[in-house]
């Protein structure tokens, strides 16, 4: 994904990425991938691909991990190929970049709407604009259904 590589931050660019989780692989679960991508000073980077055929996903700086609150630093950030790539970033507003635990991943929030959510078997997930990237709706609806996930980690 050489368009997405640009997108990282500086220090990324030139590292070599594996994948560390995939649905085909590994099976649909949470709290597999939770466990796969637990390489501690990691950035993780998520892609996901619904039944309807649309790419989207998000980058986060840190692991993705269960956690009682949200973590994450101003680097998080939402994307999606609708065909090209479009990236939604940190606007500021607030602080809720990645929040996870058994049942739910969320990344990006705010009155009540997420920007990327998926369910504890991965086969659901939604996403609607939210205030912390201001993003678009990353798939055709606010809620999808998951047809391939991967989970990409540096080496």
């Amino acid at each position: 994904l050489p368009q997405l590589g640009l997108q990282l931050p500086p220090r990324l660019t030139q590292q070599p990425w594996h994948l560390l989780y995939s649905t085909g692989r590994d099976g649909f679960s949470l709290q597999t991938l939770y466990r796969s991508g637990d390489q501690p000073g990691s950035p993780a980077l998520l892609l996901i691909r619904d039944t309807e055929a649309k790419a989207f996903g998000a980058f986060s700086p840190s692991v993705f991990r269960c956690s009682s609150g949200f973590y994450g630093t101003g680097e998080t950030f939402l994307f999606s190929f609708c065909p090209d790539l479009k990236v939604f970033r940190w606007t500021g507003r607030n602080n809720f970049f990645v929040k996870g635990d058994v049942n739910l991943l969320m990344v990006g929030g705010g009155s009540g709407r997420f920007g990327l959510w998926l369910d504890g078997d991965l086969h659901h997930g939604g996403s609607q604009p939210c205030e912390t990237f201001d993003n678009e709706t990353l798939s055709h609806q606010e809620e999808f259904c998951i047809q391939d996930l991967e989970l990409w980690g540096l080496a």
